[in-house]
């Protein structure tokens, strides 16, 4: 598939998915991007390392990596390849949405809405964020529940589980200072320049 050439520039909003308070992204994108670098966007922007499988969903279609021998993807439904498909033929006007969802295990589901339809303007830099609430969840900590068992341990030092959550963060993550509501725009441009290239 030839490159298009941008006509429009999207902002998107990105909610993880019963985060409470809510976890999200606003992300600019050209309107041309297609879905398999707008997951190499949503994996940066939102702090994931790209460890499990993932896909898009909109209505009954899925978009993602197909399986080369099966020509399937999740429980015999066939997928479409998400590097062929380009985001303006799924969200046409404002307010449309999909769902990406991440690690089938843990089930992170992330809603991404095309808030705004602007002009194209190659003075601005794409893919950018351009602001975010909340630290993104450890990988493997058990999915928005397990996430949000994990806040509430990692809030009472005096906590049964405490010493072990505190040791698998930092001997997994490097974490030391767990800060649930950490969200550094510099930082997170930064790793989404070095992703998407």
């Amino acid at each position: 598939m030839r490159p298009q050439t941008p006509t429009a520039i999207y902002q998107l909003k990105v909610t993880l998915i019963g985060s409470r308070p809510p976890i999200w992204r606003r992300i600019l994108v050209a309107d041309t991007i297609t879905l398999g670098k707008l997951h190499t966007v949503m994996q940066a922007v939102m702090g994931w390392f790209d460890e499990h499988l993932h896909q898009f969903v909109l209505g009954r279609e899925l978009y993602g990596v197909p399986d080369k021998e099966e020509k399937n993807f999740f429980f015999g439904m066939s997928v479409k390849d998400e590097n062929k498909e380009i985001l303006s033929s799924l969200l046409r006007q404002e307010k449309d949405s999909l769902t990406y969802e991440y690690d089938f295990g843990d089930g992170w589901q992330h809603k991404v809405t095309l808030e705004k339809i602007l002009p194209f303007d190659s003075a601005i830099t794409l893919p950018c964020c351009i602001k975010g609430k909340g630290a993104c969840p450890p990988e493997d900590c058990g999915g928005i529940w397990g996430y949000m068992d994990l806040v509430e341990v990692m809030s009472d030092k005096l906590h049964p589980d405490y010493a072990d959550r505190a040791e698998w963060l930092a001997d997994s993550f490097g974490i030391t200072d767990f800060n649930p509501a950490l969200f550094d725009l510099e930082t997170v441009n930064s790793r989404l320049r070095r992703a998407y290239k």
